[in-house]
This record gives C-alpha cells, structure tokens and sequence, in this order.
C-alpha cells in the first residue's frame, strides 16, 4: 500500500506498507511550519516519542519530501478496544507537532525593548476553518483570530461578549489579562492576507501577550488558550443562547399562567353574574306572585262582605 493524504493547514500524510513487511507501516507527516527551521525542534520529537512509544518509532532520515517518518508495529496493536483509543492518539500527531511549534515560538520570543520590528504574520489551523495568526512585535506577541458564525443570533451574542471583554479591559477589571481589542475590520498587521481568512461575519479578536503571561507554566496555559479561544467562544455562545431560550420560555409559561388565571377568573365572574341575575329574576317572580296572592285574598273578601 502506498498512499498519500491531504488535510486541512497544508498537512500531508504519506503511508507505506508492504507484504513483505506486514507487521510493520511507515507514517510520514508534513506540516508547515511556523519558522524558519528546516526540521523539527528537539522539543517538538520528544513530544512526538511520547505517543504511544512501545508502538511507534521515529525514523532517521524521514522520507524526502516530509519531516517526520514514524514506523508503527501493528503487531503490538492491542487485539481489544484499547486498539481504537491507540489509534486515536497516533492520528493527533500532528496535533501535537502545532502544539510544540506554537510552545517553542512563544518560548523562544524576544519580548524585549530594543528587539527586532514586527515580523510577519504566522498562519495557524488547528481546528478545520478556524485559523488564528501570530504576530511576533517588539514587546507583545500578537494573535488575531478571524470570528465567523453561521446564526445571525450567534453573531449578535458573540459581537455583545466581545464588546464586553474590551469593556472589562478598559475599567481594569482583568488587568493581568492580555489585553484584548474588537474590531470589525481587519487590523493593518494582516494586510496582504488571502481574502478567504479575512472574511468574517463577527470581526477580528486581537490578543496581546507580553513576557509575564509566559512566565514558568503560565506558557503551557497561554498555549493551551490560544489553541483552543475558538472553541471557548463558540461554547461561550451557544450558552448564552440557551440561557436566553431558557429564560424566554420560563417568562412565555409565566405568562400562560397568568392569562388562564385571568381567563378562569372571568369565568368565575360571568359564572356568578349569571346566577345573580337568576336569583335576581326567579326574587321578582316570587314578589309578583305574593302581590297577585294578596289581591285575589282582597278580592274574595271584598265580594264575601257584598253577599253579606
């Protein structure tokens, strides 16, 4: 078998096995990367040589073409489910590989006074049409990340939240926080960008990260952040609209409450009017009767006192 794979953020897979090999399957990974280095970090293998090390094996030199070659031996592949969470880890490696690039590229950022100009824009994908830029300045890193929704209600709710973070930044209140701006433009440090990554419905969320937020394991975190700020976003949102849903169908029952309470109290009303005009009726009637009793009495009276 010999077949090549293409994913999304320019990563290339390339697989190989052989009937003359059968145990054995060669795995070559290419991704772009986020410097200029022509092979991947000390940090970056390590991190690989960690994912299920009593099956998969670097090889040196990889395959021309690709930077990593790893050899999997099918014949230590669990025969039980466990087969299946293996798999899974091996597929995140490159995953892993953006990880440990972003770790080294924060890590190894000169953010100090005197240092080199803003350098250009370093496109990251780590999650399929959601790719952020990195931005390397004179003091701040700065990461951009195009926002894009498909509900118009989505849009509404994340422009409100981003527009209250940049808030919340200005009255101090998160002042340990990178800081963060809102713009529904792009910002002039992607000019010269592809349309397609500047196109967005929501806008553009900046985030400026100085030396003390990658202090220690403070880089891990910020790491961490970065790769996944889409995700807590779109969590953030889908949140928001269910509390919302929530709170509008808790109000919309209050008030079927108390519109059938007003309706039975109405009933209740008509209901009682009704026999009040009943009683009212059935109390003439017994009047007219009393008044027509008394006349016959005075009547049969009058005529026993003529025939006396």
């Amino acid at each position: 078998m010999d077949h090549q794979i293409h994913e999304y953020g320019d990563a290339r897979y390339h697989i190989q096995s052989s009937v003359m090999d059968p145990f054995n399957m060669y795995l070559s990974i290419s991704t772009p990367f986020l410097e200029l280095s022509p092979e991947l970090s000390k940090n970056t293998l390590e991190m690989v040589k960690g994912i299920c090390p009593t099956v998969v094996e670097i090889i040196e030199p990889p395959r021309e073409g690709y930077q990593l070659t790893l050899k999997l031996n099918l014949s230590r592949f669990p025969k039980s489910k466990a087969a299946v969470g293996m798999i899974t880890e091996i597929s995140s490696v490159q995953a892993v590989i953006l990880i440990s690039q972003l770790k080294d590229l924060l890590r190894n950022a000169d953010l100090h006074e005197g240092s080199r100009g803003t350098c250009r824009p370093i496109k990251l994908i780590y999650h399929p049409r959601d790719p952020f830029f990195v931005i390397k300045g004179l003091e701040v890193i700065t990461t951009i990340f195009p926002m894009r929704f498909k509900e118009e209600t989505d849009v509404i709710i994340a422009k409100s939240f981003f527009q209250e973070l940049m808030d919340a930044a200005n009255l101090g209140v998160c002042t340990k926080a990178p800081r963060c701006v809102w713009s529904p433009i792009p910002p002039p440090e992607l000019r010269g960008e592809s349309i397609e990554d500047l196109s967005t419905n929501v806008g553009f969320v900046s985030l400026e990260i100085t030396s003390r937020h990658l202090e220690g394991q403070k880089l891990d975190r910020a790491v961490w952040n970065l790769l996944n700020f889409h995700a807590f976003v779109n969590y953030h949102v889908k949140s928001t609209r269910s509390f919302i849903q929530r709170r509008m169908r808790t109000r919309l029952e209050s008030l079927v409450q108390v519109l059938v309470t007003c309706t039975r109290f109405n009933r209740r009303k008509t209901a009682l009017g009704l026999l009040q005009g009943i009683s009212i009726c059935m109390l003439q009637r017994l009047h007219d009767v009393e008044i027509e009793a008394d006349q016959q009495i005075k009547t049969k009276k009058a005529k026993s006192n003529e025939l006396g």
